[in-house]
């Protein structure tokens, strides 16, 4: 067993702010890359502000949200506007494999570190801009943050109950989908880059982009109808029953997504009778009548409490499942099985807990290896390291 990363030797600097550059490099830094984040000197990373602060017996605060997505890597503290440390930073890139960045379009290329400008120092460099638009376009300069971008795409418009104003997902899914494409994208890049006769890229990663693409069946049904999705709660376009109920005592979810499993439904609830009538004979006429459907199960799911219920369904093999808490998830016997809550330390001595990468690679363990950085921690260990690297590059 590897305790390295399939990753490992591969290099990344990560000019990262908040959450949709940083979390992709934290799925690289996760997979064994080195993972060196440029910050600011004078603050570095906004996250790092941000809430739940914890503190060590001498008061000193480290944001718990910063470590979430900033373990497994190292801190170098630049700036940005000072010639020396651009320079600096140009040296590094002459060693790196990928280049993650979140600035708004335009602005690296007029601090003179633009892809056209560091593929002449390493032309094998694969560049990723990770943007709320993309580089070019009307919308390209625009600002962006997570709820502008859920609405901009669409996702808000499907999210929430029919009567209900707009919702936004609880989970900032434009920042995480635009890290996980990114990490995807510049995974790929990189293997093309290294193989002889390579070159670098420059991977224009934008939030609204993503979002498009994880709306794929959302998207199929606009152009196969012509007609927009409509808000459904947390019931299913193409499936009934399949959403949230309410028990006597608090609410479960149920998924009978097949004949079958809808049969054992009825059974379960002592209408055998009801899957022969015509509105509900089949799938399809089921997802046309689910509220008139959901109205009759919940009158007979008032009569008992939510965990009874999930007993009658998992004795019939139908998926259904708690309404967890994260309280109740990581409490959870199969969760604790999965071994994904690794502990930590901060720089400030505190100990806590963070999660690991949620899959498993045979022949690797993955593992957190690096606590998170306190600002610039690292500043001369990377330089020098990075520019031994640069050295035997240049001998290849």
């Amino acid at each position: 067993m590897q305790t390295s990363g399939p990753l490992t030797g591969v290099r990344v600097l990560e000019l990262g702010q908040i959450a949709a550059g940083p979390f992709a490099g934290s799925l690289l830094a996760d997979l064994g890359a080195d993972v060196v984040k440029i910050e600011n000197p004078s603050m570095g990373d906004g996250m790092r502000s941000w809430p739940p602060l914890s503190k060590n017996e001498a008061g000193e605060a480290y944001s718990e949200n910063f470590a979430s997505l900033n373990r497994n890597k190292r801190s170098v503290a630049l700036d940005l506007k000072d010639e020396g440390d651009v320079a600096e930073l140009k040296a590094l890139c002459a060693a790196a494999d990928i280049l993650i960045e979140n600035y708004r379009p335009g602005v690296l290329d007029r601090l003179g570190l633009g892809y056209n400008a560091l593929k002449q120092v390493n032309p094998k460099l694969v560049m990723c801009s990770i943007s709320g638009y993309g580089q070019t376009g009307p919308y390209a300069t625009k600002g962006a943050f997570d709820v502008t971008v859920q609405a901009m795409s669409g996702l808000m418009s499907v999210t929430g109950e029919d009567d209900s104003g707009p919702v936004k997902c609880g989970v900032p899914v434009g920042d995480f989908c635009a890290g996980l494409y990114a990490a995807f994208a510049v995974t790929a890049a990189v293997l093309r880059a290294r193989a002889p006769g390579g070159t670098g890229c420059h991977v224009d990663c934008s939030m609204l982009g993503c979002l498009i693409g994880v709306s794929a069946l959302q998207t199929s049904e606009y152009f196969g109808t012509g007609t927009s999705a409509g808000r459904l709660g947390s019931a299913h376009p193409r499936n009934a029953p399949y959403q949230a109920f309410k028990a006597s005592d608090d609410y479960f979810v149920i998924a009978a997504g097949t004949d079958k499993l809808w049969q054992q439904v009825c059974e379960a609830v002592g209408m055998p009778g009801l899957k022969d009538r015509p509105e509900f004979i089949d799938q399809a006429s089921r997802a046309k009548n689910q509220k008139q459907l959901a109205q009759i199960l919940e009158e007979k799911f008032q009569h008992d409490t939510a965990k009874n219920w999930l007993q009658e369904f998992e004795t019939r093999g139908v998926p259904a499942s708690p309404i967890n808490t994260y309280a109740d998830v990581f409490n959870d016997a199969h969760v604790q099985h999965m071994g994904i809550v690794k502990d930590l330390v901060l720089p400030n001595g505190v100990k806590t807990k963070t999660t690991n990468f949620p899959i498993t690679l045979s022949g690797y363990e993955l593992a957190i290896h690096r606590n998170p950085p306190s600002l610039g921690e690292h500043n001369q260990e990377v330089l020098k390291e990075w520019a031994v690297q640069k050295e035997e590059l240049l001998k290849e």
